[in-house]
């Protein structure tokens, strides 16, 4: 297509039934400060596989390795180690703290798709010394713990589908000046993990 934009009418069909273009992202990539500690948390604590390491000049004069992880539905995760005079060392790597953020803001969800599957996601961190927090958001549940490179880290579980009303709500609130709040989550729960943060030994 020569980068050219689509016309509605050229997009396919498959892509106009629900009445949404689909658009799954390819990667997020984000700077580390520790790259082993990195890897250990993305293979061995999220279950993740590292796919591909690319190693290249940086623009300004020094090198990096670009590292990629295989979250399991062909979506990638990706992260910079940086050998560059020019880039401050070590990066600020947390994507909410780093910014004066509380750490909830910025974050990075992973689909889990049933309930056993965020289960399976929960014992695994635990185990590795992971802490991890749940809250029953009532139409999705979550887990929440921290990467190595301070980044809030989620699988979420969606448990139903929106409604028309909330679909048609969703504009409603985006655009008020001062919405009510929703409604609290019906649980929030700590899970701890057993003994040291996995990147943690040995270290």
């Amino acid at each position: 297509m020569s980068g050219r934009l689509l016309t509605l009418g050229q997009v396919p069909e498959t892509l106009r039934e629900k009445g949404t273009l689909e658009m799954p992202y390819h990667h997020l990539a984000f700077a580390s400060h520790n790259t082993e500690a990195t890897d250990c948390f993305y293979r061995e604590a999220m279950g993740f596989t590292l796919s591909k390491v690319e190693v290249g000049p940086t623009p300004t004069g020094g090198w990096s390795k670009h590292f990629f992880y295989d979250t399991g539905d062909g979506s990638m995760i990706a992260f910079w180690e940086i050998h560059d005079e020019q880039i401050p060392s070590p990066p600020t790597t947390a994507i909410s703290t780093g910014l004066g953020l509380p750490e909830w803001v910025n974050h990075v969800a992973f689909d889990a798709p049933t309930r056993e599957d965020l289960d399976e996601h929960r014992s695994r961190l635990n185990r590795n010394g992971y802490d991890v927090l749940e809250v029953d958001h009532g139409w999705c549940i979550s887990i929440y713990m921290q990467d190595p490179n301070g980044i809030m880290v989620e699988f979420c579980h969606s448990t139903r589908e929106f409604t028309a009303d909330e679909v048609a709500e969703a504009a409603v609130l985006l655009r008020a000046t001062a919405p009510p709040a929703s409604s609290p989550p019906p649980s929030v729960r700590g899970f701890a993990g057993e003994g040291q943060a996995l990147h943690l030994r040995g270290a």
